[in-house]
């Protein structure tokens, strides 16, 4: 069944199918041929998969996201952002990076933080002297912290996968999401100093000005604030803040902004309902391939053969890395998080790497992988933003790449900037 299994994993992917069929179709032709086990296991184990309460919260982040898309919510955030950054060199840069940051903190999803954003952002850029290509490099990176900063859908994933606390997940992800950001802005600052990027039109800062476009954007920067403080005061669970989200966006969308229309939820629930079956269709079918590998033994076959190569921590934690660096340029993240967890989660426990901090690694890892080639989902987005080749985007998001690199090694070997939220909350011992 392996030998089937990987065999036909392989040819479907080759050929260019849906991850979603890679997965399904290699699960039945590996039970059908390779085992007495019915087929109809890998229906219920895919319906097994998404009969889950915490799952919820993915459409709901979703619809969320699209309310803020279209409620005039990034382009308030953007414009406090230049208030409080635009007047540095790379100052336009930094000012998406942390419209990015700030966005992550609603929408849960990359690509949405590359749409959101990245549709206003790189226009700008682009008229005030940065490289299309920069622009659209650095909005391609910037939006992956849209899955670290909480709250977080591939954490939802993760803690589903590996049974662990989603609300410690998401107080583990804000100093990694806080530190991937920070990286991207040293990059952007000397890359400005260096080619001259946007030095004609900066603007001297300004309390005044800061105060003003606090006040527009106040109602924005609060939702991140309701639902974060409802998780961890107590109020409601990760689940059901989703759900406050979504009447948050929706009411100060028409009532509060007043620039969305009744008329635009049509649009806005499809686009949602679009991107929820995409992720829950990938969950579905990884689940079933999940528990053939898992009846095949395939994890401790893995297991061993890593420990055999080494029974050092630090290096094992390396080779997982560049294992899931990998894994991101290649497959979807909520199929690689599904399908990998069960089979890495316990070997580093045994190392003794708390399961929270080792999901932050896992998230941060495949948020990477979000923006690398030949899969990175969010190059496609701002490619069609700026209407640029893969390729023009791919040569200039190798310096940010190296940077989102560094803050994972120190992420991933430095505990404590994953962990230390969650300690000071009394989530984690």
């Amino acid at each position: 069944m392996g030998t089937l299994l990987t065999v036909t994993f392989i040819i479907t992917a080759v050929i260019g199918a849906p991850i979603w069929i890679v997965l399904a179709s290699s699960s039945l032709v590996s039970l059908n041929f390779g085992s007495a086990t019915p087929l109809i296991v890998v229906a219920q184990r895919m319906f097994t998969s998404t009969d889950s309460f915490p799952l919820l919260a993915i459409p709901l982040f979703m619809i969320s996201g699209n309310l803020m898309e279209g409620g005039g919510i990034s382009r308030r955030l953007i414009r406090f952002s230049e208030a409080l950054l635009g007047w540095m060199p790379g100052g336009l840069g930094m000012v998406a990076i942390l419209t990015c940051m700030f966005f992550a903190a609603i929408s849960g999803s990359g690509p949405a933080t590359v749409a959101a954003i990245g549709g206003i952002m790189i226009p700008e850029m682009v008229k005030a002297g940065y490289g299309k290509a920069f622009s659209a490099a650095l909005l391609s990176v910037a939006g992956a912290i849209g899955v670290i900063i909480p709250p977080s859908i591939p954490m939802v994933n993760f803690g589903v996968a590996g049974s662990v606390s989603i609300s410690t997940l998401f107080a583990a992800g804000f100093l990694p999401g806080i530190l991937v950001g920070l990286s991207l802005m040293v990059v952007c600052y000397f890359a400005a100093k260096k080619y001259g990027y946007g030095m004609q039109n900066r603007q001297p800062f300004s309390f005044r000005t800061l105060g003003k476009r606090f006040l527009e954007a106040f109602w924005a920067l609060l939702m991140p604030v309701i639902i974060l403080g409802g998780i961890y005061g107590g109020i409601f669970t990760p689940t059901e803040a989703a759900s406050v989200s979504v009447i948050y966006g929706f009411v100060v969308g028409v009532f509060g902004y007043r620039e969305m229309k009744i008329r635009d939820l049509t649009q806005m629930l499809l686009n949602a309902s679009k991107s929820t079956a995409m992720v829950m269709m990938i969950i579905a079918a990884a689940s079933g391939f999940g528990w053939i590998l898992t009846s095949e033994r395939i994890p401790d076959s893995i297991a061993t053969a890593i420990m055999a190569l080494t029974s050092n921590k630090y290096l094992i934690l390396l080779l997982i890395n560049l294992l899931l660096l990998f894994v991101g340029c290649i497959m979807e993240t909520t199929a690689s998080i599904i399908i990998l967890t069960p089979i890495l989660l316990p070997m580093v426990t045994k190392l003794g790497v708390h399961p929270i901090h080792f999901g932050i690694i896992m998230v941060v890892n495949l948020a990477i992988g979000m923006s690398t080639p030949p899969l990175g989902v969010n190059l496609f987005v701002s490619c069609g933003i700026a209407k640029i080749s893969i390729e023009e985007n791919s040569k200039q998001i190798i310096k940010f790449l190296a940077a989102n690199i560094i803050a994972l090694l120190l992420i991933t070997y430095i505990e404590p900037i994953s962990m230390l939220v969650p300690q000071l909350m009394g989530l984690v011992r």
